[in-house]
């Protein structure tokens, strides 16, 4: 045997023994922009975390500080914006080159990047606990200006052109006071130039949040959006003006709207802790996964729409999988990330897959 064959059989057997290794549930993850999310552990002076960068198995950390959260790309995949205790700043993906967005005494939170990548909007409240109003700073800072004012208005959303956004604004029922305890939840939308406020619905003492745009109009949850045993909400559609509301998930379980493919036809949604998947019409519902007891992290969708990122339980633990939409396979994109033993540890709830360019 010639010294090339030896050393091509001693290969294929380490790469046999490396398949062996893996799980059954999951093998490698395909090459895809990486994944980020935050991660925080203990309390006070012993706080520890940042956020986290996972692509094809390896775990890089890009901030060391606990406070850091709710991660937004750039379309380009070049500049990532995140909250940090009330302020809002930008990085790279390796971690490098930070920038301050915003400061002074306001809690600014909820970063969202246009999708021409030049504006951020997000939440800004007086004070912990006060209502919202929608603000825009530019990617790299300066021209901070108020979108909306006057209500209490969060979860933002912007149109594919970047015109529009839409958002949820809470609305006392009629007949109330401003101050009801327990306001509605209604969609609105405002052009990101200023101006144009226009409200979407107005279905009484239901709730509509979770709001995204599709390539027919919007997708929207509907229901009751609090917390409590009372909560419950079905999936719905419209179109961008508020016309012709049609039902896309009711009646068996609560489903709750997570992300809406990049080309606008499929929506990943929970339901009884499970993650399901459908295409927006008359096609039926497939799940996915399930999800763990609890969880609050988003499960996102890749960039060319064919995978999905989530946190799935595997052995006592929080592992980040990527799920072929077609197929349902899961391969790992990182493990272990709830530590056992690791008291406080949260994860989330905001991760952001990284927007590749696809050939074609």
């Amino acid at each position: 045997m010639t010294r090339k064959a030896i050393l091509d059989s001693i290969v294929t057997a380490l790469l046999a023994v490396l398949a062996l290794a893996l799980p059954a549930a999951a093998s490698a993850a395909p090459s895809t922009g990486a994944v980020v999310f935050s991660k925080s552990s203990g309390s006070g002076e012993d706080a520890k975390g940042g956020l986290f960068a996972v692509r094809e198995g390896r775990l890089n950390q890009l901030t060391e500080n606990p406070a850091d959260g709710e991660p937004d790309f750039a379309p380009d995949g070049r500049t990532i914006a995140f909250a940090r205790g009330g302020d809002l700043y930008s990085i790279r993906p390796d971690g490098s080159g930070e920038k301050r967005l915003t400061s002074g005494s306001a809690l600014d939170s909820s970063p969202l990047v246009s999708p021409n990548g030049r504006l951020v909007v997000f939440e800004r409240r007086g004070a912990g606990g006060a209502a919202s109003s929608l603000y825009v700073v530019g990617i790299n800072g300066g021209g901070l200006r108020a979108l909306t004012s006057g209500g209490d208005d969060r979860e933002a959303a912007f149109s594919p052109d970047g015109r529009v956004v839409i958002f949820v604004r809470a609305v006392a029922p009629a007949g109330a006071a401003a101050s009801a305890v327990n306001p509605n939840d209604d969609l609105y939308s405002v052009r990101t130039a200023g101006g144009g406020l226009a409200r979407l619905t107005s279905s009484g003492r239901i709730d509509e949040f979770d709001p995204r745009y599709f390539a027919g109009g919007i997708l929207f949850s509907r229901g009751e959006s609090s917390e409590g045993p009372a909560a419950y909400a079905d999936v719905y559609t419209m179109r961008r003006n508020g016309a012709r509301v049609k039902a896309q998930v009711a009646g068996v379980g609560s489903a709750y709207v997570e992300d809406v493919s990049p080309d606008g036809h499929t929506v990943i949604f929970r339901r009884d802790q499970g993650l399901w998947v459908k295409r927006i019409g008359p096609a039926k519902a497939r799940k996915l996964t399930q999800l763990p007891d609890g969880s609050k992290t988003n499960c996102v969708f890749s960039s060319d729409g064919r995978r999905v990122a989530a946190f799935v339980a595997h052995e006592g633990e929080q592992t980040l999988v990527s799920i072929n939409v077609a197929s349902g396979h899961q391969s790992y994109l990182a493990e272990g990330f709830a530590d056992e033993g690791e008291e406080g540890t949260e994860i989330g709830p905001v991760m952001a897959w990284q927007p590749v360019p696809h050939a074609g």
